[in-house]
């Protein structure tokens, strides 16, 4: 089934249409774009989403106005970009969830590969998987042996069911063959606080948010969940040390309707990289506690096509299914 996903992107990534309704209209662009982020403001929009935009603008000559369309989370903003014009005039702002994680899960108004053309990973987002100070548990291998001994059971938090911090702690447990009780909860503050008070054992939160929490001590870290090691935590081994292949991370990117024409494709590619890969921009991001990537089309493609087949191998073997 990958061979068959990959395929399926890696034509929506390269080959151009004979439509081209933007460039028969004159030089693209010659009026403003819209960049449709599936998140509020504040969020990754403005961490991330806002800052390369503005590069791209100066570099197109043309505005690109950032639009949030918050809700049924991110799927009603990918789903309206789906539904647009493929004029190159509507951007989508995608991430792993709406793109990769929630269509393995649940039925979303869209298909995830044939409605889009992936154009460049922008940034990489790995967990961090962390005790509270109680565990007597230095390591990945300790923390398993701990889990096995312990009655009652331990347990984890996350941010929801069917988020990437309880597939990450969904995919632990059947690597490490234990069982720990999912705590969900509807954000990332509150679980965080209950780890620190010791009433959750542990849990796999965005490195950014418990940056501050780890450098004081106050949380444990045992691994990362990016298949490399993260350059914030240099010395936080990767869970995939443990157990090749298991990885859980969040990914930003950009991503067109089908049907854009491949030279908007080409340009495109080419502001967006340049844009996140920009010192100041890069360096923002970084602090934030993000990778930079800046992939091909073609990579971004294959990239989907993992993240969405290890999914739907996961959806089944659980039964899991998301709100």
């Amino acid at each position: 089934m990958t061979q068959a996903i990959t395929r399926r992107l890696l034509l929506g990534a390269s080959i151009a249409t004979t439509a081209a309704p933007a460039l028969a209209q004159g030089a693209w662009p010659n009026r403003p774009i819209r960049f449709i982020s599936p998140w509020p403001p504040g969020g990754p929009a403005d961490l991330i989403g806002r800052p390369i935009i503005e590069k791209v603008a100066a570099a197109l000559g043309q505005p690109v106005v950032l639009e949030t369309r918050p809700g049924a989370g991110g799927t009603l903003a990918v789903a309206s970009v789906a539904r647009a014009a493929p004029d190159g005039y509507t951007v989508l702002f995608s991430q792993a969830g709406p793109n990769a994680i929630t269509p393995a899960f649940r039925s979303v108004p869209y298909d995830p590969i044939r409605d889009f053309i992936p154009v460049t990973q922008l940034v990489s987002s790995g967990l961090v998987f962390v005790v509270r100070p109680g565990i007597a548990a230095n390591t990945v291998a300790e923390l398993v042996n701990v889990a096995r001994a312990s009655n009652p059971g331990l347990n984890f938090g996350s941010i929801g069911p069917a988020s990437t911090t309880h597939l990450a702690g969904e995919m632990f447990m059947r690597a490490a063959g234990i069982n720990l009780l999912h705590v969900p909860y509807t954000g990332s503050t509150q679980p965080i606080t209950d780890m620190l008070a010791g009433r959750i054992d542990m849990g796999f939160w965005n490195i950014g948010a418990v940056m501050g929490h780890i450098q004081s001590g106050m949380l444990r870290p045992l691994a990362v969940t990016t298949l490399g090691r993260s350059s914030r935590l240099p010395n936080v081994p990767a869970l995939a040390e443990t157990y090749p292949g298991l990885e859980m991370n969040s990914w930003y990117g950009v991503h067109m309707p089908a049907g854009t024409p491949q030279p908007i494709i080409d340009r495109l590619h080419t502001e967006f990289v340049a844009a996140v890969r920009a010192p100041d921009v890069s360096a923002r991001l970084i602090e934030a506690g993000l990778e930079i990537e800046g992939t091909s089309p073609a990579q971004f493609a294959q990239k989907i096509a993992g993240d969405l087949q290890r999914m739907q191998e996961l959806q089944r073997a659980t039964g899991l299914r998301a709100e």
